[in-house]
């Protein structure tokens, strides 16, 4: 996390987690949840609402981009968001936490995840294994890379090389699209054994799907240590204060990237993310224990066995 970031975790929140809390206001019965189009977003997203409804909340996703969920949060019309992703949201996230509109839990929900641009191991073989290297390929490239959606802190980022020519990629166009456009675009190539630097992350069922491998020597462009990241859990400032059971389950809701990953394949198989989680939540009883320790149905029950989970 960047200093800044830090400091306004430690600042707000100070009361993060409860040992033994208060019950939720009513208001906190309806839970406004911010989701991005990332398919483990998407995941865990899908775990957090079927856990609350199924012990008594309303939960509501809003699907939109980090720049409006982080408006939304600060202007009350959602409540949570479970998918910052630490360093690439960070530029994004950074006026929002100096002017505390909102909170970030003291620990990561994921904790190994990595974020780089990747290409088809076959052309790592070729030669094309560093930034460094993507300019000699450019004819073969078409002069582009592959990135995710518009205005996302990657695109951002690598719009940013393109610029300052960094790694003698200032010809480069960069083709913004989503997720599953650029993996299309991606296994097209892969097909045909074309060319193709894209933006890859873990956890993602492409580390499995496809033989990749990321790029190395990116001299910290898209974040330190070679891509690798965390993701966090973001909230309304007073969201503790007001919704404890909430935020203890929040606080929770831990994942890693081999699980999340399995999480993520029932989605890019075009099953319902809710349906996903419920039967993720039913084949994987510890997950559901340690995600419902010390929290309670919204009337107060105790939610390991008050808990209504249906399947479809």
């Amino acid at each position: 996390m960047t200093r800044l970031i830090r400091c306004g975790v430690l600042l707000l929140s100070a009361l993060a987690l409860p040992i033994a809390q208060a019950a939720d206001q009513a208001s906190c019965k309806e839970v406004r949840l911010g989701v991005v189009n990332w398919t483990d977003v998407m995941a865990t997203s899908g775990v957090a609402q079927a856990l609350l409804d199924g012990l008594g909340y309303n939960t509501r996703q809003t699907s939109a981009s980090q720049q409006i969920i982080f408006a939304g949060i600060r202007d009350q019309r959602l409540d949570l968001f479970l998918g910052y992703w630490n360093p690439l949201m960070t530029a994004t996230l950074t006026p929002f936490v100096e002017q505390q509109q909102v909170r970030v839990l003291q620990a990561p929900n994921l904790g190994d995840a990595r974020a780089t641009l990747a290409v088809p191991s076959y052309l790592a073989d070729q030669g094309l294994k560093t930034f460094a290297d993507i300019a000699r390929f450019k004819t073969q490239l078409g002069g582009k890379l592959y990135g995710i959606e518009p205005g996302s802190g990657a695109n951002t980022q690598i719009k940013d090389m393109i610029a300052k020519n960094r790694f003698g990629l200032g010809d480069f166009q960069l083709v913004e699209s989503s997720e599953a456009g650029m993996l299309s675009a991606v296994s097209r190539a892969v097909k045909h054994k074309e060319a193709v630097v894209f933006f890859g992350w873990a956890p993602h069922p492409m580390n499995v799907n496809l033989d990749m491998t990321y790029l190395s020597g990116s001299g910290d462009a898209l974040g330190p240590d070679e891509g690798k990241a965390t993701v966090w859990t973001v909230t309304a400032p007073d969201y503790a204060q007001r919704c404890p059971n909430v935020d203890r389950l929040l606080h929770n809701l831990n994942f890693t990237a081999a699980d999340e990953s399995r999480m993520m394949q029932p989605i890019l198989d075009h099953k319902d993310p809710l349906s996903a989680a419920r039967q993720w939540l039913a084949e994987h009883p510890q997950d559901r224990a340690r995600w419902l320790e010390g929290v309670t149905t919204f009337d107060g029950k105790p939610a390991d066995t008050h808990l209504k989970l249906t399947t479809n």
